[in-house]
């Protein structure tokens, strides 16, 4: 088989960690409450598959059960428990994972320090540390390669836009494809190359970021 096949019962865990997502089945006993936090870029989907659980999004609550999901946007303060008398198991998954992916938040509203790699602590306790330098210049090559890509955006979309427009008004349908076509090319070239520096990122926000040993 040229691909995974994960299942709930068993791989209760992150199974897929990329810049455009990261997602995971959880398990939680009776009574369980998870920390209430929000994500700063973050989109939030969550699907019960056993049990059940409460969740509550921008303070309006609900209790799902097995095969009801719900959406947290980015900046929606949750948080989720499990009101029941047998554990819970879901799965979810949040768009895009950038680190640090949880903002947690004080008592009177004040955002903590972030906390990077919490979301994929197990992931790199099993990882040797790198050599932070290369790292933070690798990531810096990753930028600039950004910068490139996004200047050289600016120019094909404007340039696309023009000939779009052009052709629209001489009722060119054809002529209007090739120019949103021409534009695609660039935006996605774009789009991959801030994806190659969310990964980056992803791998020197918890190299760097760690919190100090005592």
């Amino acid at each position: 088989m040229g691909f995974d096949v994960f299942d709930y019962r068993t791989d209760v865990r992150n199974v897929v960690i990329t810049p455009e997502i990261r997602s995971r089945f959880m398990r939680m006993e009776p009574g369980d409450v998870a920390v209430r936090h929000s994500h700063d870029l973050g989109h939030e989907v969550f699907l019960v598959l056993e049990g059940q659980c409460e969740f509550e999004i921008d303070g309006d609550r609900a209790v799902l059960g097995p095969g009801q999901m719900c959406f947290a946007r980015r900046d929606q303060m949750h948080q989720v428990r499990n009101p029941g008398d047998v554990p819970m198991t879901m799965y979810l998954s949040v768009t895009p994972h950038i680190d640090p992916t949880h903002t947690m938040w004080d008592d009177e509203g004040r955002k903590r320090p972030y906390n990077y790699g919490a979301a994929t602590y197990n992931e790199q306790a099993e990882q040797t540390g790198g050599d932070l330098t290369a790292i933070a210049k690798r990531h810096v090559a990753a930028a600039r390669s950004l910068e490139a890509a996004a200047r050289a955006n600016v120019a094909a979309q404007t340039t696309g836009v023009e000939a779009l427009v052009e052709a629209n008004a001489r009722n060119d349908r054809a002529a209007v494809r090739a120019a949103v076509d021409a534009m695609w090319t660039s935006f996605f070239e774009t789009y991959r190359a801030l994806l190659d520096l969310s990964e980056s990122w992803n791998t020197l926000a918890p190299e760097a970021g760690a919190a100090p040993s005592e």
